[in-house]
């Protein structure tokens, strides 16, 4: 996989296990921020408010460094740590996964409670439909009008995402482009005459 791509979920998606009638209930969201991922959290435990655990682990950012495992209560690295785990071995970022436990009277023991949450967890990405997104870039920049057509045929040619574009003085287009791609695109954008990169 490039440096420029990564994996994430197209939506949300559930899985179940049960073992010795405990109930695990794993829901996998695609989220964006630690805003929503807060957000999906006070939501999920109050739908799931009887519940004796509301475990979850989340990944946010294409470079896979913002992460966290929690295991509500639990004992210590047996719900938070191998959803977590799931997450890495399928590769997977900018996802929360909750895992939702009802006890049933049985206890399972440390390692019967990775087994759940790992086999949980699994479920729900397995019920997922993964997607592959780049990591993208911008980059605006300012032109006299005489250039635009230079500029347009850069844009026909490299295929950005036109974000914004505005034509007075100056004509000022703020464009997107997966992070490989950009310092082609650049290059050509910085050969176009009074074309002026603003930072």
């Amino acid at each position: 996989m490039q440096e420029d791509s990564y994996k994430t979920l197209s939506s949300i998606s559930e899985g179940i296990y049960t073992e010795k009638r405990s109930k695990f209930i794993a829901i996998a969201i695609p989220v964006r921020t630690l805003e929503e991922i807060k957000m999906h959290l006070e939501q999920y435990q109050k739908k799931y408010y009887d519940a004796r655990h509301v475990c979850y682990a989340y990944m946010l950012g294409h470079e896979r460094l913002n992460f966290r495992a929690n295991d509500n209560g639990e004992p210590s690295g047996t719900a938070g740590k191998p959803i977590l785990g799931q997450i890495n071995s399928n590769e997977l970022t900018d996802i929360l996964i909750i895992v939702v436990r009802y006890f049933g009277g049985i206890k399972l023991g440390t390692s019967g409670l990775i087994v759940a949450y790992k086999a949980a967890a699994a479920e729900a990405i397995a019920n997922a439909t993964i997607i592959e997104k780049t990591v993208d870039d911008d980059i605006c920049v300012a032109f006299e009008y005489p250039f635009m057509n230079d500029v347009m045929r850069i844009v026909k040619e490299e295929e950005p995402e036109i974000l914004e574009q505005s034509y007075d003085m100056d004509c000022l287009m703020k464009l997107r482009i997966r992070r490989s791609m950009m310092p082609k695109m650049r290059a050509r954008l910085e050969k176009v005459e009074t074309l002026r990169v603003i930072e």
